[in-house]
């Protein structure tokens, strides 16, 4: 029996082999998974008649299986369907079916039922329903399968069916936030994904419409142009799905960066100088996603409104044009959109203005749908719909319009520079959306600040919306800021040159294209500013203000760089990055304020009376912080804020000349992170050790500001976060920090370096080419060291290691960590920054290091 099953199996093997080679060569999937499925049903029923099923039950296939597209590596789903009252022995025989089915080498899901058991099951299980809906006999008992089949159809609710599909599809689309173009998306599940095309077929049979898209187009749910499209889109999936399950030689159905690039080079693409072969394949991806998602959104309301079409309709006229129809948009004529192309935008405009209403009436939906073809040049170009255009901006719901119309392709035809960024993947190692998903998530945010509701979420930003005369220019400017990606080049000055083009042609006044223009311009640089530089040097702020020129730049700036940071990634926003901003913003504006004068004397009295004023709010006697800033110079106090100066002195009043080093910590204003105090007399690689022993407790640097006293003294501050797996007290946190970094500061002796940790998986994948520049700083007394490379465990420390075997030292550290993409500046001194061969050392051994 052993030696039987084994050359079964090997016989079976080798027919799969034979498949897969003549789907290599012909690519067809439903020839693939038809006959995949056909194998198996040949195998399975053989062993049920070798094993003496006979008539005794029913042998079902359920699912994807029983739908006959079997994939590579997809389970086998499978019902044994028992008769009342089945003997002992039947039940025996299935048992052992199915472990003979796993010696085969199939991986078999199973479940045993009467008909009476799977009915009870479906009532209170929609996903039992659907696998049940799919099923087909393989072997054994027929009329036992033909009393199921007669009872699901007699039993089944229709209504709570098609309801229950729905609702089940939402909150699947929800777990992926809703968003198709995630750059790892899942070929079944995520939005426009091959489940999203099931559904419609669930919904068509359990509706009596039928279980194929010939049986929809011949009912004329489905127009012809419609089911061309959806079957292209449909076997895009398919072939992905079975080319990926083949690749990763196991059920995987996300695409992961792992496979991404193996892939691409199996369909055929290669690399550019442009765009990797993985973003031409998952470009492919989008397009078939996009294509489902906007199918779906059509039929699926369609099949519903033929299904109801008993009900009583409630209607209300609303123009010469439009109506409502239960609660949706619909027309008078479905050729209007034809006929008067403008009234595509006026379809939206009245959604907008009409915010009761749940969307498009399905007839409707489907028209405007099929009229994308009239928004062509002439359209473009006609003052009404450009003026109807501009007004979608000026109403509320501007979100949600812009998905609707990016969804069923009107963005992307109106605007042809947003329809090329439409999919495009970033492989910058911190957008986890394409470029078109990002750009509406901005527009989104922007739009948040002004929206009432939302208001405690950001209540300085939502007062600053609110004050800004005609925040359509802002939504248009986050419309535009990103849409040059992909083009080569340096997008924002490409970016400008579209906004321009479009300011001038919609009509928009001189000072209102220069506003929308230069924020696409400038639209990383209040970012850069803030996380790369010292904001509270008066000089950098300085500089900030001239060009920033104007308070109302500044807020519409301000509004647009927090809308971009927070639409990148979940993970990429945090406290301390709006601390920064919020920081910067206030202190340009009072330097826009004085009139642009740089007065640094009456800067760093204003600081020390503010710092006292601190002081005294901590019962510090008054004159107790004179004995520290006796020791400190000019530079200190422009470096820092008033309350790090007040925390200081309070801290330090009573050890100005300790010789044991101090390290005291406070939990940040933001609750994000830590604060972290070191003063200790000099010594030799002080940064680095620092800089090691936080990298060996796995705290993130996010900020450091080295200073030496008159007297030589380290007085060093940090602002560190804490790995996200802490959950403990954050008293003992600081605790521990305090006494931990003494002793290793006690310790003194040979640097303890971080242990090697695993390189990110992104990175491995889409790596970054490391990126060191040296310059002089724009006083010339510093030098400036900016590098970018991928994020690794440890990297910080190597990096102050070699800048310590130079004899440099680091004044200040900017440590901006996007995803798994770092950009840190470090402000440096020493005499081998004034030897150019030594520079070109240090740049190579840096380089080497971050590549490492």
């Amino acid at each position: 029996m052993a030696h039987a099953l084994t050359a079964r199996r090997q016989a079976m093997q080798t027919a799969r082999d034979a498949l897969f080679a003549a789907w290599r060569e012909h690519g067809d999937p439903q020839t693939l998974l038809s006959s995949l499925s056909g194998l198996v049903d040949a195998e399975i029923a053989a062993l049920w008649q070798d094993g003496g099923g006979g008539e005794s039950a029913a042998l079902l296939a359920v699912g994807g299986y029983g739908r006959g597209q079997l994939f590579p590596h997809s389970d086998i789903d499978l019902l044994i369907l028992l008769p009342d009252n089945a003997p002992r022995a039947v039940l025996e025989k299935a048992e052992a079916l199915i472990g003979q089915m796993w010696d085969l080498g199939l991986e078999v899901g199973h479940s045993v039922r009467t008909v009476d058991e799977c009915l009870k099951e479906a009532e209170g299980d929609i996903t039992v329903a659907t696998t049940l809906l799919e099923h087909r006999l393989i072997a054994g008992n027929a009329a036992l399968q033909q009393v199921l089949a007669a009872s699901l159809a007699r039993e089944l609710d229709p209504v709570a069916f098609v309801e229950g599909k729905r609702l089940e599809q939402q909150q699947r689309h929800n777990r992926f936030f809703g968003v198709t173009n995630n750059l790892e998306p899942n070929l079944k599940e995520s939005p426009g994904g091959l489940r999203d095309l099931h559904t419609l077929l669930w919904i068509s049979k359990a509706t009596g419409f039928g279980d194929s898209w010939d049986a929809l187009t011949e009912d004329g749910i489905l127009t012809r142009a419609e089911a061309r499209l959806i079957r292209r889109s449909e076997r895009t999936l398919q072939r992905l799905r079975i080319d990926l399950h083949l690749l990763a030689k196991r059920r995987e159905d996300r695409l992961l960066f792992d496979f991404q690039q193996p892939l691409a080079r199996l369909w055929g693409f290669e690399d550019t100088n442009a765009r990797r072969a993985s973003e031409l394949l998952m470009h492919e991806f989008y397009r078939a996603a996009r294509t489902v998602g906007q199918l779906n959104g059509v039929l699926l309301p369609n099949l519903r409104a033929r299904f109801f079409s008993q009900l009583p309709r409630l209607t209300q006229s609303l123009d010469e044009h439009f109506y409502t129809v239960n609660g949706m948009l619909s027309v008078y004529k479905s050729e209007i959109f034809r006929e008067r192309p403008s009234t595509i935008f006026e379809a939206f405009l009245m959604l907008q203005r009409h915010p009761e209403l749940t969307g498009f009436a399905p007839r409707t939906l489907r028209a405007l749908w099929n009229a994308r073809s009239r928004i062509n040049e002439r359209f473009r170009h006609d003052k009404t719909n450009r003026a109807l255009f501009m007004q979608l901006f000026r109403e509320p719901g501007l979100t949600r319009t812009l998905r609707r119309m990016n969804l069923y392709g009107v963005l992307g035809k109106y605007l042809p520079a947003f329809g090329r960024i439409v999919g495009q993947m970033q492989h910058d190692l911190f957008h986890v959306y394409t470029v078109d998903e990002h750009i509406l998530m901005v527009v989104r945010n922007l739009r948040r600040f002004a929206v009432p509701a939302f208001n405690h979420e950001y209540p300085f930003l939502s007062r600053l919306i609110n004050d800004f005369d005609k925040p359509e220019l802002l939504y248009l400017a986050g419309l535009f800021h990103d849409i040059a990606k992909g083009r080569g080049g340096d997008h924002s000055q490409l970016g400008r040159l579209d906004a321009c083009e479009f300011c001038i042609a919609h009509g928009l006044t001189d000072d209102d294209t220069e506003l929308v223009v230069w924020l696409v311009q400038e639209h990383l640089t209040m970012s850069a500013t803030a996380q790369k530089e010292d904001i509270y040097d008066p000089e950098t702020v300085g500089r900030f203000a001239d060009k920033v020129g104007t308070p109302r730049r500044l807020a519409a700036l301000y509004l647009l760089t927090v809308a971009d940071i927070r639409g990148t990634s979940p993970k990429v926003w945090n406290a301390w990055k709006a601390k920064l901003l919020e920081d910067l913003y206030h202190a340009t504006l009072k330097q826009l304020m004085r009139g642009g004068e740089l007065d640094l004397d009456s800067e760093l009295e204003e600081r020390k009376t503010q710092a006292r004023a601190l002081l005294r709010l901590f019962a510090v006697p008054a004159g107790v912080e004179d004995k520290l800033w006796s020791e400190l110079d000019t530079v200190y106090f422009l470096r820092h804020e008033a309350k790090e100066i007040a925390w200081h002195a309070r801290l330090l009043n009573r050890f100005v000349a300790s010789a044991e080093p101090l390290v005291r910590a406070r939990l940040s204003e933001d609750k994000e992170g830590v604060q972290v105090l070191v003063y200790t007399p000099d010594q030799p690689a002080l940064f680095a050790r620092l800089c090691a022993f936080f990298g060996r407790t796995r705290y993130s640097i996010a900020d450091a500001k080295v200073y030496t006293t008159r007297h030589g003294y380290a007085l060093d501050t940090f602002h560190v976060f804490i790995p996200e797996h802490h959950d403990g007290d954050y008293r003992d946190l600081i605790s521990f920090i305090e006494f931990e970094l003494s002793a290793c500061l006690k310790r003194g002796g040979e640097i303890e370096m971080p242990p090697p940790g695993r390189v990110n998986r992104m990175l491995r994948h889409f790596p970054i080419t490391p990126q060191v520049v040296i310059r002089s700083d724009d006083r010339e007394n510093y030098f400036v060291l900016s590098l970018v490379a991928g994020d690794q465990p440890g990297l910080l420390a190597r990096i102050t290691q070699i800048l310590t075997r130079y004899g440099l030292s680091v004044q200040s550290a900017k440590i901006m960590t996007l995803g798994s993409r770092v950009e840190d500046s470090f402000l440096l001194s020493g005499d081998a920054l004034s030897d150019g061969k030594a520079v070109l050392a240090l740049e190579a051994d840096l380089i080497e290091e971050l590549k490492a």
